[in-house]
């Protein structure tokens, strides 16, 4: 599925969020800290848009992900940055390798998420950190009403459209719909081994960014 939407998907990434998405990238910066010199790893990195934000700002950046086209694009993007086929469920990385891993709107798609989040804290030194962007249904009823008609209705219609295929555009919202609050998928961190977990909410709480660290 991804494959068959990899030409199109960076344009519908910022015409269906109306170019909200570069903001979430930006705020995902932003809660990582310092990152000047780090060892970053970015999984389910899609077209390489986080790894490359992260490298734009001092960060040694490996993206990886297991859909060949995707990875042919962000490789196209032309940064320093090392893209890698690879499962999330069983990373080519040693373990306490990287200084900071990451996944932006992957971990939905991952087919056991608390497994994917295992192996995100394994990767990761002592004292490193694990950042996850993920979508999420707004609180609030009229925002949240909004918010499922769009995501149910519109957002296929468009992507159908643009991409060429509506399933794929389906698909987001049925999973979005199934998936945990931010307090629920807190505790599947926390149960991979993660501490000083937290989260922040953005947009209205459309989108929500995770912390943890690893254990020093």
């Amino acid at each position: 599925m991804f494959g068959r939407i990899a030409g199109r998907y960076d344009f519908l990434n910022h015409f269906l969020s109306a170019g909200i998405d570069r903001r979430w990238r930006r705020a995902m910066l932003a809660y990582a800290g310092e990152v000047q010199g780090c060892f970053l790893v970015d999984v389910c990195c899609g077209t390489g848009d986080v790894a490359l934000t992260f490298e734009a700002s001092g960060a040694r950046a490996v993206g990886i992900d297991f859909t060949p086209e995707m990875l042919a694009l962000a490789e196209s993007k032309g940064g320093r940055g090392t893209f890698v086929r690879g499962d999330a469920l069983h990373l080519p990385v040693v373990d306490d390798r990287a200084d900071l891993a990451t996944v932006a709107f992957g971990i939905r798609n991952v087919a056991d998420p608390r497994a994917g989040l295992a192996e995100l804290a394994r990767i990761v030194r002592p004292g490193g950190r694990v950042l996850v962007l993920e979508f999420n249904m707004p609180p609030g009823r009229f925002l949240g009403a909004l918010y499922r008609l769009y995501f149910a209705h519109v957002l296929p219609r468009i992507g159908g459209l643009v991409a060429g295929d509506r399933a794929a555009y389906t698909y987001l919202p049925e999973t979005v719909a199934r998936w945990p609050g931010p307090a629920e998928f807190r505790s599947w961190m926390e149960a991979a081994g993660l501490v000083e977990c937290e989260h922040r909410l953005l947009t209205g709480g459309i989108a929500c960014l995770f912390r943890g660290r690893v254990p020093a």
